[in-house]
């Protein structure tokens, strides 16, 4: 079993090759505000300073749900590091939306068609998310790099092979910012209606379980 520090030294030779095959400017971290993705984000923010690249860009889908703490840490981080930050919305009027009533639909349109759309408008080649494999059963055969269709482009996952514990102790490590509701119970962040604390279990016990079996499905649609 690898340590935190060979886990740390993977993910970052990783991102080394992905800097070196790449143009930077096509590299975004898909950053939720969520523990996982930010600590990617941090990994590569420090890994392009290295290499005198100032500018760290990153995409955060934004269904209109989100919890408020979520989008003021997302704000006062990207000021804070610095980060060009792009918001895909969906065009929906969620005043007349169903939300929630189809889980998979809703995460369709208010999820995976802004990103696709996204990725297309801003020529994004390389997406790094926050993805383990510890999360969720579905996840546990998925690779550090999978190429992704409609649209192309490529899929890193750096953190792969990360723990929940890993998570938490490189945050602490190294002095990472992190959204104040996990200090409040939660341990998966997603859409409020979708996601509620968990006192114990799974990590993802707190996500709508619906959605949670189909997983697999909503990843075929274009989810991560």
């Amino acid at each position: 079993m690898l340590s935190l520090e060979d886990k740390i030294a993977k993910s970052n030779e990783l991102l080394e090759n992905i800097l070196r095959s790449y143009p930077e400017d096509k590299i975004f971290v898909s950053w939720t505000g969520g523990k996982d993705s930010t600590t990617v984000l941090y990994l590569w923010k420090n890994l392009l300073e290295k290499k005198n690249i100032n500018k760290v860009k990153a995409l955060s889908i934004d269904t209109g749900l989100k919890f408020p703490e979520i989008v003021a840490f997302r704000e006062e981080i990207s000021l804070l590091w610095n980060i060009e930050l792009h918001i895909a919305k969906p065009d929906v009027n969620l005043l007349h939306y169903e939300i929630a009533k189809d889980k998979v639909k809703c995460c369709y349109d208010l999820k995976i068609v802004p990103l696709k759309q996204s990725i297309k408008t801003l020529g994004i080649e390389v997406l790094l998310t926050g993805l383990r494999r510890d999360e969720h059963r579905f996840r546990k055969q998925r690779d550090y790099k999978e190429q992704r269709e409609n649209p192309d482009y490529l899929q890193v996952n750096p953190i792969l092979d990360w723990t929940e514990l890993d998570i938490w102790t490189f945050l602490y490590k190294e002095n990472v910012p992190f959204c104040s509701l996990y200090e409040k119970g939660y341990r998966s962040l997603g859409c409020i209606p979708c996601t509620k604390m968990v006192t114990g279990g799974e990590e993802r016990a707190g996500r709508d379980r619906e959605k949670e079996e189909k997983l697999a499905y909503l990843t075929s649609l274009g989810y991560f």
